[in-house]
């Protein structure tokens, strides 16, 4: 059996794309700066600093990593890599993008039109310098940072099996989760039980066939993220190492990262019986994700999801617990576009790959979310994700 990992096709396919569209513009080189566009196109996963790095690809197919010296070794291992050139550190006694231009100039691309993802590196660890049209005074500088995005929404065969994956392995660590969530256990130390049993038990089912190659996490993890009793109540809470308690609502996540790519399992969860409140609030959670299922299928917009569950969020008087937005795509990262969002008239379409998370956050009572990892179908959607969702099952 094959690893579970992007094929030479299937990046070839890819590569494909984006020479079709620099020859459609003319342009003699498209420089790459995300690591995610990257990644996506050779399947080279490095971690960003301060140094920069960047992707050429010319008109004839050729991928050229440049960066510093310490990625050297590791770029030359990526079979997708051709050539790999590189300086010193940052910032020493010459810019690194001084050197992109020298190179740029010596590759015989430092005039006409040039892509690029990006005006320049940037870094949020301390980084300054020049944008590329000042390394680059003689080239025409066509910056589209949407190229590689809009080719990641529609998934391919290959990415949706390594999406099914991430969701079995998701799916495995939830299930410890829950039953090591029990009254005086701390979350720290149920995620940390829970991850670690669920990656042990990934690795050892299957082997070699496991490439831990990625640009987010490798193995598998489930956690609460600090959304335990009333503070469930805030969707992007931080852990606080709270220790569970008879009552407490809990707000739940899980995924596996697989050769890059994620799913979300998210679940509500009661640790007893819930009470008359808190029942209600999850079936009327319930009732807002069935809507959104409901609207999804090929050929409609995004927003038209969205629309639809803000339209029983109007009729059943739930503004005050609203947060945020249907939704989201899902796949080299948790978050990517487009969005089940009133503004994202984006049509959908077979191969997008979503989560589903409409919420209601009751301040004081907790916070009441499931979100499911879809696929859209040329009929409509398959739920990947597979934990069980009714009240009964939830309660720890």
């Amino acid at each position: 059996m094959q690893k579970l990992r992007i094929s030479p096709k299937e990046f070839k396919r890819r590569t494909d794309l984006v020479i079709d569209s620099m020859k459609e513009r003319d342009l003699n080189a498209f420089i790459f700066w995300s690591s995610v566009s990257i990644f996506y196109l050779s399947g080279f996963a490095f971690i960003p600093t301060e140094r920069p790095l960047c992707l050429i690809l010319s008109k004839d197919g050729t991928k050229t990593i440049f960066g510093p010296r310490l990625e050297l070794e590791h770029a030359q291992e990526c079979l997708e890599i051709q050539d790999v050139k590189t300086y010193p550190d940052y910032p020493d006694t010459v810019h690194p993008m001084t050197r992109l231009g020298q190179l740029l100039k010596e590759m015989g691309v430092d005039s006409g039109k040039i892509g690029s993802d990006g005006a320049g590196y940037g870094s949020s660890q301390g980084y300054r310098g020049p944008q590329l049209a000042e390394v680059l005074p003689l080239a025409e500088i066509v910056v589209d940072p949407y190229l590689v995005e809009e080719m990641r929404m529609v998934k391919s065969e290959e990415e949706i099996a390594l999406i099914k994956e991430s969701c079995r392995w998701g799916n495995l660590a939830h299930r410890f989760l829950q039953n090591y969530s029990k009254p005086g256990s701390f979350e720290n130390e149920i995620s940390a039980r829970a991850s670690l049993e669920a990656t042990l038990a990934m690795m050892n089912t299957l082997g070699p066939l496991y490439d831990p190659t990625t640009i987010g996490r490798a193995g598998a993890s489930a956690g609460f993220r600090g959304q335990i009793g009333p503070n469930s109540a805030l969707p992007h809470a931080m852990s606080i190492n709270a220790m569970l308690k008879p009552g407490d609502v809990l707000v739940t996540g899980a995924g596996a990262g697989v050769f890059g790519y994620n799913s979300e399992l998210e679940r509500t969860m009661f640790v007893g019986e819930p009470d008359k409140e808190k029942t209600k609030f999850f079936n009327l959670m319930m009732q807002a994700q069935e809507i959104a299922f409901d609207n999804i299928r090929p050929g409609r917009k995004c927003s038209e999801v969205d629309a639809a569950v803000r339209e029983f969020y109007e009729k059943n008087g739930l503004w005050d617990y609203w947060r945020h937005h249907t939704g989201h795509a899902i796949g080299l990262l948790g978050h990517e576009a487009p969005f089940f969002d009133i503004g994202d008239h984006t049509i959908m379409k077979p191969g997008m790959v979503f989560s589903v998370e409409p919420g209601l956050y009751v301040m004081g009572l907790g916070g009441f979310r499931h979100s499911d990892t879809v696929l859209v179908t040329e009929t409509g959607m398959e739920m990947l994700t597979y934990y069980p969702r009714d009240l009964e099952s939830m309660i720890c």
